[in-house]
C-alpha cells in the first residue's frame, strides 16, 4: 500500500515509516499541513494523520479532504485520549484514531486493517423498509428524512454490507473496523450497533446469538 504518514514530530515520523515498510508498504513522511498537500497530488491507499501540526489541525485537513471526495483511509494520532477529541475525528471523517503513545504492533494492525476496509468496496447502496443506504457517498436516509452517521458507525455498515446479509463474527468486525479484538473495543462495537438501531431502526443489524451480526 502507498502510505502517507503526516507528522512534525521527526523521531516518531521516522518510527512510523520504518514499521510500516517493514511490512512492504511505500511509506512517504510530511511534517505539516502544507506539504502533505503536495504529497497529496498523488493517490494514497492510508494516511496516518498527526492531529497537532504546526501550520494548522489534522482534524480540519480531514475534513477537507472529504469535503474534496478523496477517499484515502484516515488514522488520527492524537496526544490526548479526550473523547470529545475522538468525536470530532471521526465526525470530521477519519476511519479511526490512535492515541499516543502507542505500541507498533497496533499501529502496524489498525493499518492492515484500514487497508483490508478499503480493498474491498462495500455494495454501493442498499434497502431495508424505510431504510436507504448510499455506502459510496456515505448517506443514510429514513422516512425519506436524511441521518447522520459517524465514521465509525458507517465503517460497521460497510463491513456488514460486504457480507451481503452472511453473519460476520463478532471478531471479525473488531479487527476490521478496531484493527484489535479487546474488551474495550467489544464495549464499543455494543454501543455503537445500540446507536445505528436506534437511528435507522432496530431491524436493520440483526444479531445471531453466539455468533454475530448481518445486515438485513
Amino acid at each position: 500500500m502507498r502510505i502517507l504518514v503526516v507528522d512534525d514530530d521527526p523521531e516518531l515520523a521516522e518510527l512510523v515509516e520504518r514499521a510500516l515498510a517493514r511490512e512492504g508498504h511505500v511509506t512517504t513522511v510530511a511534517d505539516s499541513i502544507e506539504a502533505a498537500r503536495e504529497e497529496l497530488t498523488e493517490p494514497q491507499d492510508v494516511i496516518v494523520l498527526d492531529i497537532g501540526l504546526p501550520d494548522g489541525s489534522g482534524v480540519e485537513l480531514c475534513r477537507e479532504l472529504r469535503d474534496r471526495g478523496r477517499a484515502e483511509a484516515i488514522l488520527l494520532l492524537t496526544a490526548q485520549s479526550a473523547v470529545v477529541q475522538r468525536v470530532e475525528g471521526l465526525n470530521a471523517g477519519a476511519d479511526d484514531y490512535l492515541v499516543k503513545p502507542f505500541a507498533v504492533a497496533e499501529l502496524r494492525a489498525r493499518v492492515r486493517a484500514l487497508g483490508r476496509r478499503r480493498s474491498s468496496p462495500p455494495t454501493v447502496r442498499h434497502a431495508w423498509k424505510n431504510v436507504e443506504l448510499d455506502l459510496a457517498a456515505r448517506r443514510a436516509w429514513r422516512d425519506g428524512v436524511e441521518v447522520e452517521v459517524t465514521a465509525r458507525e458507517w465503517a460497521i455498515l460497510e463491513i456488514l454490507a460486504r457480507s451481503q446479509g452472511r453473519v460476520v463474527s463478532r471478531d471479525r468486525l473488531l479487527e476490521d473496523a478496531w484493527g484489535e479484538v479487546s474488551e474495550a473495543a467489544g464495549a464499543s462495537l455494543e454501543v455503537l450497533v445500540g446507536r445505528i438501531r436506534r437511528k435507522l431502526g432496530r431491524g436493520l443489524v440483526r444479531t445471531a446469538r453466539g455468533r454475530g451480526y448481518a445486515l438485513e
